[in-house]
C-alpha cells in the first residue's frame, strides 16, 4: 500500500498567450475545470496502474456525492479525509503560456484543517503538497518517506526543510523547487543531494537526473505532442513510486515515472490520459528496451 499526503483539488486550467506582468492583463483562449490537487493527481496515477493507495487529504462539505468523489471510487482510491464543514474543497487556477510556462493562483480551502489535524504514522508515504509542518510530523512519524515540495516550497521555512529532509528517503523536485530550497537552507545542490537517500529531479522537457549511491543517472524524455504541462511531475511521481513498490531499481523507476508523465502531457488536466501498467510497458519498452526484472530488495 502507498499512502499519499497532500491536496485534493479541483483545477481551473486555462491557455493563455502570453503570461501577464504586474498590473496588465491577457486573454483566455481555452478554459477547463478538471480534477486535480498534487497528492490526488499521484494517488489516481497510482490506482490506474494497478497499485493499492490510500489518500490523505482534506476536502470541503462539497465533496461528498460529487463527481470528483465518484471518480475515486471508480479507481478505488481508498481514502482518509479530513472533511472540514462550512469549507469547500481546494481550487487551483492554473494558466499555462505559449511557451509551456506556467503560473498558479490555489485557494486552500479545507487544507487549511491540514495545520492542526492528527499525522499519521505510516509504512510508506509520499507528501506531496500540503501544509509543511503537518509534512514533517507525517515524516517524523512514518518508516519510509518519500517528499515533494512542490509548489508549496515556498512556504517552508529552514528549520522545516531541515526537519523533514532528515526523516525522508528520497526527495522530489524540479529545477525552480531545487533551487528555493537551497536558497531557503543557504547551501548547494551538492549539499541538498546529500541530505537524503535519493534525490530526483525533473527538469521539464530535459527530461530528470537520479542522484543515488553517488552515482548520477539523467533519463532523457519522451518527445511526445505536448497539449498541457499541467500534471506531468504529479504522473512521474506516480509512475514511479509504482514501480518502486515492486522492486525495480530507481533508475527503471525513473524510466516508468518518465513514460507514465509522458501520456498525461498529451491530453488537458492531470487525470485525463492516465496508462495502465500494460499501456505504460508498451511505450517503454519502444524508448527504453525491455522493462527489467525487480530485483529482492535486503
Amino acid at each position: 500500500m502507498i499512502h499519499i499526503v497532500g491536496h485534493t483539488a479541483v483545477d481551473h486550467i486555462s491557455r493563455v498567450a502570453h503570461l501577464p506582468k504586474e498590473n496588465q492583463s491577457t486573454h483566455i483562449t481555452e478554459r477547463r475545470i478538471l480534477f486535480g490537487g498534487g497528492a490526488a493527481n499521484i494517488a489516481a496515477g497510482i490506482a490506474v496502474l494497478g497499485e493499492d493507495v490510500t489518500l490523505h487529504s482534506c476536502v470541503g462539505d462539497d465533496f461528498a456525492g460529487s463527481e470528483y468523489e465518484k471518480w475515486m471510487e471508480t479507481l478505488g482510491i481508498s481514502r482518509q479525509f479530513f472533511t472540514v464543514p462550512g469549507t469547500h474543497t481546494p481550487t487551483a487556477f492554473m494558466f499555462t503560456d505559449d511557451a509551456g510556462d506556467q503560473m498558479t493562483f490555489f485557494e486552500w480551502g479545507a487544507s487549511k484543517a491540514f495545520a492542526t489535524s492528527e499525522a499519521p504514522a505510516l509504512p510508506l508515504v509520499h507528501m506531496a503538497t500540503a501544509d509543511p509542518e503537518f509534512n514533517c510530523r507525517v515524516a517524523e512519524k512514518s518508516e519510509f518517506v518519500s517528499f515533494d515540495p512542490g509548489q508549496d516550497v515556498f512556504w517552508y521555512t529552514k528549520e522545516q526543510l531541515e526537519s523533514i529532509l532528515s526523516n525522508s528517503d528520497i526527495l522530489f523536485a524540479n529545477k525552480h523547487e531545487v533551487q528555493k530550497m537551497c536558497e531557503t537552507l543557504g547551501t548547494t545542490k551538492e549539499a541538498l543531494i546529500k541530505m537524503v537517500g535519493m534525490a530526483i529531479f525533473t527538469m521539464s522537457g530535459d527530461g530528470s537526473t537520479l542522484y543515488a549511491g553517488g552515482s548520477e543517472h539523467v533519463i532523457p524524455a519522451i518527445p511526445v505532442t505536448l497539449a498541457d504541462p499541467t500534471g506531468a511531475g504529479d504522473s512521474y511521481r506516480a509512475g514511479f513510486l509504482s514501480a518502486y513498490v515492486r522492486g525495480y531499481s530507481p533508475l527503471a523507476c525513473c524510466r516508468v515515472g518518465t513514460v507514465t508523465a509522458s501520456y498525461v502531457v498529451e491530453h488537458t488536466g492531470c487525470q485525463t490520459h492516465l496508462p495502465t501498467w500494460d499501456q505504460m510497458l508498451e511505450r517503454y519498452s519502444r524508448h527504453f528496451g525491455t522493462l527489467e526484472q525487480p530485483a529482492p530488495r535486503g
